[in-house]
């Protein structure tokens, strides 16, 4: 058998949400491990460093449900080359370039949806989105990225964004699509609609936030029947270093966080993010006040949250 192995580089908010979520899958930690686990897809170990390394025969069965770029490729050898060390990185030209950039939000989260956006952006707009405070969502509060996201709004920045509710979420999942597999689908219709919008203007090329191996990416999209769009580069923490993506990761954002608003509103309470004990809590009185038909209709059914939930109903 095969073993694969994901690295992620999380925030240590981040591993905490991880051990709650692995609790009842927890093992012995090795020295210097903030928490360890195993699953029947994987054991994982967390470290003080940040890295979560996730190992075993399918690694991205749990690595997808955080949503973090991986800070070192899957592999089943012994050497691990860098994570952006493939044909698809990016020239660094592009990042100065007129180029459409691809981001997600809400992978992580065990409550709501996943949003993709992908936004064009011309070279003569960088130093306006400079000055409307455009970087890396997760550098920025709920409150700027609303305020920044309406913003790019009204500078008619083109853009095309999907949202997957959690209906269709659990209902893919059921026919047994990974949540990678399903990015990898919202990121290539996000991105065909928008080349569609600017057309016959021709993006210098096409940027995604990288969140799984390209050739995984690829194996998905012809699964489907689709092909890899022309010039299309992957790199990890792409937000960084291109406006484009850090534009998406806003608009993406700005876009969960009003339908977390919404299943608020309908469930009557503040539903909070991410997927901590504070989510099963959550869950659990959702549970009470609306029976458990309602989780498929609010939550990734899959993640671990489903079941803890339990001992709050």
């Amino acid at each position: 058998m095969n073993v694969g192995q994901i690295v992620l580089q999380v925030t240590m908010d981040k591993i905490q949400e991880m051990k709650t979520t692995y609790s009842q899958t927890a093992k012995a930690a090795p020295p210097g491990a903030v928490f360890a686990a195993k699953t029947p897809s994987c054991s994982i170990t967390a470290y003080k460093s940040g890295k979560v390394l996730f190992q075993g025969k399918a690694p991205e069965t749990e690595a997808d449900k955080w949503g973090t770029a991986p800070a070192a490729s899957k592999s089943t050898s012994s050497s691990k080359p860098s994570v952006n060390d493939h044909k698809y990185a990016p020239d660094p030209s592009l990042f100065t370039a007129s180029h459409i950039g691809s981001d997600e939000a809400g992978t992580g989260d065990f409550f709501g949806p996943i949003t993709v956006a992908s936004a064009y952006v011309d070279k003569s707009q960088v130093a306006l989105l400079k000055e409307l405070g455009v970087k890396d969502s997760k550098l920025l509060k709920d409150d700027a990225i609303q305020r920044i996201a309406k913003d790019l709004m009204h500078a008619e920045m083109p853009y095309s964004l999907l949202v997957m509710r959690n209906e269709k979420y659990n209902q893919l999942q059921q026919r047994g699509w990974s949540q990678g597999k399903m990015k990898t689908m919202m990121h290539h219709h996000a991105i065909q609609k928008l080349v569609a919008k600017i057309a016959p203007i021709k993006p210098e090329g096409i940027l995604i936030d990288q969140f799984q191996l390209p050739s995984t990416y690829i194996k998905h999209l012809a699964s489907e029947g689709e092909k890899l769009q022309p010039d299309v580069s992957f790199m990890t923490k792409a937000e960084s270093y291109s406006l484009a993506v850090a534009a998406a990761s806003i608009i993406s954002r700005a876009s969960f966080l009003k339908e977390m608003d919404k299943l608020s509103k309908q469930a009557g309470f503040t539903i909070p993010k991410g997927a901590s004990a504070a989510v099963d809590q959550a869950a659990g009185r959702l549970i009470r006040s609306k029976g458990r038909q309602a989780l498929p209709v609010f939550t990734k059914m899959h993640f671990a949250n489903s079941a803890k939930a339990e001992k709050y109903v």
